[in-house]
């Protein structure tokens, strides 16, 4: 399919139709030797979770490896069982020589690692090897494995989720992860090392991040690719919105006419950054047809892509998760899954959804287990009303409801201040004590922090706390733009926890739904959200 972009509501489609029978693939083992690495140098640069994967597959792939990074006190390398590669691995810490990979015959780069640095942007601008761990994995991985590959501001984690558990309910062998979890790498390693002529997947399900595609991809080419939405984040790195959408639409650059690209309706630079795009593909709207449309009073997913040949509906009712957002996040992670030509329909997928779960620090409904929870991810009513709309309902370390008759909620996912308005939205008929602070994402382009955006949400709230290094930024935006409801301010997430406690009154839920990074106090997200969970419980 060829598209053209002339305005949101006039654009140009030209289809080209897939063959009407559905076949499922041949399934081979991998396309490259083992060696085929051998006698070549290739430099790592950026030894996190990626890096350590990539450094691995290049000595199973007979590279000799210089893994570089620039923390001196890194040791995690030592943890990954690479002591019999020592005579090929060269590992450097801190300050290095940047003729190191001018020398090289490869160049991976890590996510966490700007272009700007150590001159990767002249390498690759020179015509050298320079690859993102992505294009490295997928360079090697059997071209018989169909990929979705989903990125998005917010929502990649769960949609990536839901498609995986899709495909495994339905018997498909499938891998998940990439910036969710585990590199690609490491199934690349598992299929250089499987020794059975059957493939250990039929389906990789990879979320993508845009730093993870800041280097342009030749090898990682999705059959579908699927952009959620975009909204101003990670801005200190890609400085602008339009290089922002231009980054993430390199997902789909590789695509050819059998392929299917997913894009949100009218998102004014995701429509100018595809209009670069010189390929074709199919391409399906979320929010328009082509595409899907989601109505959320009757629960239902319409899918209508005469090139891909579906035209369909999807009962959505049975989904026990919470917030109207997964409704469209499950009616996508359905479109991914028909898309991939596997010979699934719509009806074999309905008998998933009400299976469907969330990852973790995202909102979930459960029954029939222990009555002590904590909750992953807000986005609608959470309190009594739901223990009792589903008897049993404990969903065991995913809410607490204290003796105080609390309701503690952690949000923690949520680091940026759309991803905080969402679950907002569907908590109107609960009075809470929301928690928001850390670091908040504000670039030198950006006018203000964004949280103006919150007030009139936040009205229908107990009140709000403000904690962490840009807590004082969060109540000032707040208050000069006509909070109504009381904003207390606190040093740091204990303070935050220890003064929600006081404040809150019996039925009350607080939620911890930051709309900021977490790196001021704490590793990633993930640890935040364990702090509050510890914090809590402590209380009681």
């Amino acid at each position: 399919m060829k598209i053209r972009f002339s305005s949101h509501q006039n654009q140009t489609l030209i289809f080209k139709s897939l063959p009407s029978e559905k076949t499922v693939p041949i399934l081979v083992n991998c396309c490259a030797p083992k060696y085929d690495l051998q006698g070549q140098s290739v430099a790592v640069i950026g030894l996190g979770k990626s890096g350590r994967a990539a450094t691995k597959l290049a000595l199973a792939r007979g590279a000799s490896v210089i893994a570089i990074d620039q923390n001196e006190n890194l040791s995690l390398l030592k943890e990954d069982s690479l002591s019999e590669n020592q005579g090929r691995l060269k590992i450097i810490l801190g300050y290095f020589d940047t003729k190191l990979l001018k020398d090289a015959d490869m160049v991976v780069v890590s996510p966490g690692v700007p272009l700007e640095n150590y001159g990767l942007s002249f390498l690759l601008q020179s015509g050298r090897r320079v690859l993102s761990e992505l294009d490295f994995a997928a360079e090697i991985l059997p071209r018989s494995i169909k990929m979705v590959a989903v990125t998005g501001t917010n929502g990649k984690s769960t949609v990536a989720t839901f498609a995986g558990q899709i495909l495994n309910h339905l018997g498909i062998k499938v891998f998940v992860g990439g910036n969710l979890g585990t590199p690609l790498s490491e199934i690349a390693i598992q299929c250089l090392t499987h020794s059975s002529v059957k493939p250990i997947f039929q389906v990789a399900v990879v979320e993508v991040s845009s730093y993870q595609l800041e280097v342009p991809n030749k090898h990682f080419c999705p059959s579908v690719a699927a952009v959620l939405n975009l909204t101003p984040d990670h801005l200190e790195r890609h400085k602008t919105m339009k290089n922002y959408a231009i980054t993430k639409c390199r997902l789909l650059s590789d695509m050819t006419n059998s392929k299917l690209g997913i894009l949100p309706f009218g998102n004014k630079f995701l429509n100018e950054a595809t209009e670069e795009l010189v390929n074709e593909f199919n391409l399906a709207w979320i929010g328009a047809f082509p595409g899907v449309k989601v109505d959320i009073e009757e629960k239902v997913a319409s899918f209508q892509v005469p090139a891909i040949g579906v035209v369909s509906e999807l009962k959505l009712g049975p989904l026990k998760v919470i917030g109207t957002h997964n409704y469209y996040n499950a009616a996508v992670a359905a479109l991914s899954v028909l898309g991939l030509d596997l010979g699934i329909d719509t009806e074999a997928i309905s008998s998933t959804i009400e299976k469907l779960r969330v990852p973790p620090h995202r909102m979930q409904i459960e029954a029939g287990l222990p009555p002590v929870y904590f909750l992953y991810t807000m986005g609608s009513l959470v309190s009594s009303f739901f223990v009792n709309l589903f008897p049993g309902f404990t969903d065991k370390n995913k809410v607490h409801k204290d003796s105080y008759g609390v309701t503690w909620i952690d949000d923690s996912k949520a680091t940026n201040v759309e991803a905080t308005y969402t679950g907002l939205l569907g908590l109107k008929e609960q009075q809470s004590v929301i928690l928001l602070g850390g670091l908040a994402k504000v670039s030198e382009t950006q006018e203000s922090s964004g949280f103006e955006q919150l007030v009139e949400s936040l009205k229908y709230h107990r009140c709000v706390i403000t904690f962490g290094f840009s807590g004082p930024l969060i109540q000032k935006t707040l208050s000069e733009n006509g909070l109504t409801i009381p904003c207390l301010e606190a040093a740091n997430l204990e303070d935050a926890v220890n003064l929600a406690r006081s404040v809150a009154r019996y039925g009350d839920a607080v939620v911890l739904s930051p709309g900021c990074a977490s790196f001021d106090e704490f590793r990633n997200f993930e640890h935040r959200g364990k702090v509050f969970q510890e914090l809590v419980l402590s209380l009681e």
